[in-house]
């Protein structure tokens, strides 16, 4: 017996849908081009710009360093001090942790760095910051000469409302102006502007008139000097009209922008929390920050968390010639422990709901950025090896024998799992290739290709 394929639409009718939807589905691509191609640092630093100097990132590494050996020594004592120790497994992981932390210090303490102008600076009469704009420029080209900059490093001005924009444009005139103009028209690597306090879509078109109008002055492509904005205000994550605005915000860049930082103080606050409960914890933050994810999911915009505001410095400070009594020493430790407990587990909690950046404020809280982003790595280490393995394996069987392999997304968050704790020393490459990669595959950081070179060599 025949089969009658009977159908109701004519081909004039499905090309024509198929047409609109052509440039629906470019239309869609163009706006959503995908996650980001490219290193992502795992903190960003902010520091007053009165205190910047060329060699800040260095110093900052050895207090780093002096402040993890003073208050954990070992691996098994700094576990102890997060509320990590325990097992015989924990603890062979603590000491992997406690010495990539200790290598991470030496070679490359600070991945990012913000010379701020804004909340670490304050209000200063206009010579003041004029000369502090002018000097810290310099001091970057210093470091730019001696190497000594981190691999990422930029700028953050004060808001663009109406009582600061003017001084604002002008720092950021000055500073970016006096650093191509001594640099040879170069800016460092990873080099961006952060506006904080974004409200309305305006002042990223401003500050994008800006920046443009200082790349024509010196004769640089156009698009050269990137932004990133900071998301601490209401208004950012909700407008007037009830519309989500960061989408808005990252187009008026015109492809300058490429991340997003939440500011949890100023937006809990704006939120009329009071002040002790104006911390990373709070469940508006979380709220504010899957807002901005769903905001900017498929594109390449970096998302950062904010920091934890209790410092780990402990009261008791050793006089010249002098030392500190036991019972001194052991009340700094707990000081600086339960402020590293605290940082550690907000770190964890930003991991575990996609956020990979946060912000560090003090070289103190540098061992602990680096021991919860390599504990979070570490202990997933071998499972998504086994995992990503047999994803590609399963894709380029199905892709061979002709089947659809529609769970590319989830392979390609595995394969970003490994690029992530590669980029920031959580894992080594010979680790990597337990999954059956090659390097060559893992930093061609597209799984669908790896799946597609692996078919044709079969």
């Amino acid at each position: 017996m025949s089969i009658i394929i009977r159908t109701s639409l004519s081909s004039t009718r499905i090309d024509s849908i198929r047409a609109h939807l052509r440039g629906a589905n470019t239309a869609f691509g163009q706006a959503n081009p995908g996650p980001l191609v490219g290193r992502q640092p795992a903190h960003t630093v902010y520091g007053g710009a009165q205190l910047f100097k060329s060699d800040t990132a260095k110093k900052m590494a050895e207090t780093a360093l002096r402040s993890l050996r003073d208050y954990a020594p070992d691996g098994a004592k700094l576990a102890a001090a997060l509320g990590q120790s325990g097992e015989r497994q924990s603890l062979k992981l603590w000491n992997q942790v406690y010495d990539r932390v200790v290598q991470k210090l030496r070679l490359e303490a600070v991945e990012d760095f913000r010379i701020d102008f804004e909340d670490g600076y304050g209000t200063r009469p206009d010579a003041e910051e004029d000369a502090d704009a002018t000097r810290t420029a310099l001091e970057v080209v210093s470091g730019m000469k001696n190497r000594t900059l981190p691999p990422f490093i930029g700028i953050r001005v004060k808001p663009f409302s109406e009582e600061c924009v003017g001084r604002s444009i002008r720092t950021l005139d000055i500073f970016v102006s006096t650093l191509l103009g001594k640099s040879n028209h170069r800016l460092p690597s990873g080099f961006v502007v952060t506006l904080p306090k974004i409200t309305h879509v305006e002042q990223a078109r401003a500050l994008t008139e800006i920046l443009t109008g200082i790349e024509e002055r010196n004769d640089m492509p156009l698009g050269s000097i990137k932004f990133e904005l900071m998301v601490e205000t209401t208004q950012a994550i909700l407008d007037s009209n009830g519309r989500v605005p960061l989408r808005a915000f990252v187009e008026a860049g015109e492809g300058r922008c490429v991340a997003a930082h939440f500011g949890t103080y100023d937006y809990t606050a704006g939120c009329g929390i009071t002040a002790a409960y104006q911390h990373m914890a709070n469940p508006v933050c979380d709220f504010a920050k899957h807002v901005m994810q769903v905001a900017l999911a498929g594109t390449p915009i970096m998302l950062s968390d904010g920091a934890t505001n209790i410092m780990p410095v402990g009261p008791h400070r050793v006089a010249e010639g002098g030392k500190l009594s036991a019972a001194q020493m052991a009340e700094n430790a707990a000081v600086v422990h339960r402020a590293w407990k605290l940082s550690y587990d907000h770190i964890r909690h930003a991991l575990e709901t996609g956020y990979y950046q946060g912000w560090d404020l003090h070289p103190a809280q540098l061992p602990i950025r680096y021991a919860a982003v390599y504990a979070f790595f570490l202990e997933s280490l071998e499972p998504a090896s086994q995992r990503l393995k047999a994803f590609v394996e399963k894709a380029a069987k199905a892709t061979l024998l002709g089947d659809v392999f529609d769970d590319a997304a989830t392979g390609q968050g595995l394969l970003n799992f490994f690029l992530r704790g590669i980029a920031c020393g959580a894992i080594t490459e010979e680790e990597a290739s337990d999954t059956g990669l090659t390097l060559a595959e893992i930093q061609g950081r597209s799984f669908m290709k790896i799946v597609q070179g692996r078919t044709a060599r079969a």
